[in-house]
């Protein structure tokens, strides 16, 4: 199984890594085109103004332009460790130990709009780049990632369950067939329910802690969710898709 998690705008400075090689990268199939972001964004950074305009930035911001400028020198960390925000400070990584921090470790991937496809253990600096920014190189992320990105992860469904975390921009990057997403929703008392935004990160957080260390091994959508409630979360399912439930 794989759990295949979105990315945060936020991310930890620094490391103890050394720069980056895109040959240390899991799936090299993926490397033409993040060599080709990498030093867009670094060329971009040479021109701060630019650079907020393509990436959705104030000039408070200039310190994530900075990151760009130094993609190929700056120190690296485990992606898995990488990225911070409310998601991954529910996923709390870091807490896992033994053979729950192995499992882990195999099982959760990130989606990237610089590097495509991530698993947890590769070294990453810090960047800035968003599924709907916009280069001055032309054409949407979505359409540069596509043509190589969908082929790596059908090749990944075929081998093993993918969980698919990712938000709508993410997920247009690359459709992974046959996946199992996940939404929330919250529950009122008169029955009726709506789609979370403020805690739908944190949640998924949550499921994606309970899947990634448990000892069980899901093969579909129905095992999933039986890992889900065994955990005393809310799930239901419908084909492929579950929705996590809660009290509004």
């Amino acid at each position: 199984m794989l759990v295949l998690l979105p990315p945060s705008e936020t991310k930890r400075d620094g490391g103890d890594g050394p720069p980056l090689l895109l040959d240390a990268l899991s799936h090299p199939s993926l490397d033409a085109v993040r060599k080709a972001l990498v030093e867009e964004l670094v060329d971009l950074a040479a021109d701060p103004a630019a650079s907020r305009a393509a990436l959705g930035l104030s000039p408070a911001q200039d310190a994530e332009v900075a990151r760009n400028a130094a993609l190929w020198s700056a120190p690296t960390l485990p992606a898995l460790h990488r990225y911070t925000g409310v998601l991954y400070d529910a996923l709390d990584a870091g807490s896992l130990r033994g053979t729950a921090a192995g499992r882990a470790r195999a099982r959760l991937a990130v989606g990237s709009a610089l590097f495509g496809l991530l698993r947890a253990d590769d070294p990453v600096p810090a960047y800035r780049l968003s599924a709907g920014s916009a280069l001055p190189g032309g054409g949407t992320l979505a359409s540069r990632w596509k043509p190589v990105l969908e082929p790596e992860l059908a090749a990944v469904a075929a081998a093993e369950l993918v969980v698919d975390l990712r938000s709508g921009s993410y997920a247009a990057l690359g459709r992974v067939p046959g996946a199992v997403t996940v939404n929330v929703l919250a529950e009122r008392p008169d029955g009726s329910r709506s789609v979370v935004s403020h805690f739908n990160k944190a949640h998924k957080g949550r499921l994606a802690r309970v899947l990634a260390s448990t000892r069980a091994e899901p093969t579909d959508a129905a095992g999933v969710a039986a890992v889900a409630r065994r955990a005393r979360m809310r799930v239901e399912r419908k084909g492929n898709a579950l929705e996590i439930v809660i009290a509004a």
